[in-house]
């Protein structure tokens, strides 16, 4: 199993324990939050070459 399979499950398990033991509000505001912050640490040079790669390119 690839890394990028067992993140994924580990992120569906993750998602599916916080659905049932938070509420909603505080489900989204992970799901939304956690990227963004994500994204916000990114230096200025880092966010312009994540937006000029496609998806497709994330994994190499």
């Amino acid at each position: 199993m690839s890394n990028n399979a067992k993140i994924a499950i580990g992120g569906v398990a993750l998602g599916l324990f916080l659905w049932i033991w938070l509420p909603f509000w505080a489900v989204v505001l992970i799901v939304v939050g956690v990227p963004t912050a994500a994204y916000l640490t990114l230096d200025p040079s880092q966010r312009r070459r994540l937006r000029r790669i496609t998806r497709k390119e994330l994994g190499r």
